[in-house]
């Protein structure tokens, strides 16, 4: 697999639209594990923990219910802190409808968190 990220949204919004209470991502990363705990910190997913199977580790996440659609960004945008709010129009579907995921210079963090602290990053995924 060459993009974790996706492999991580794409399983999570299939498992979603199909009703299933857990699913398991294959293989993991240190980045993977901080989407899921911002998702886990907004209220999108529940409990998530880390199989270490001695590949590539797994998660187990249990899911809510509560995400209507997930992705990736594709390509890794740069974004500005003035242009945060611009991206929010483009992507999310209404005003305080969902986040945005950023990697930033301070680690990964939501669109809401990046405006407070008035820092830009790079787009790497949305979830409504």
């Amino acid at each position: 697999m060459s993009d974790l990220v996706s492999n991580l949204m794409s399983t999570i919004k299939n498992n979603e639209v199909i009703g299933r209470k857990e699913c398991i991502i294959y293989p993991t990363s240190k980045l993977c594990a901080e989407i899921l705990k911002i998702m886990q910190e907004e209220g999108y997913i529940g409990e998530f923990e880390h199989i270490d199977d001695g590949k590539g580790g797994k998660f187990r996440i249990t899911l809510m219910g509560r995400i209507n659609n997930c992705g990736v960004i594709r390509p890794r945008f740069p974004v500005k802190k003035k242009e945060i709010v611009e991206w929010e129009k483009k992507i999310l579907p209404a005003k305080d409808m969902g986040i945005i995921i950023i990697s930033t210079s301070r680690g990964v963090m939501t669109n809401k968190k990046a405006k407070e602290l008035g820092i830009g990053g790079r787009l790497l995924a949305f979830v409504y």
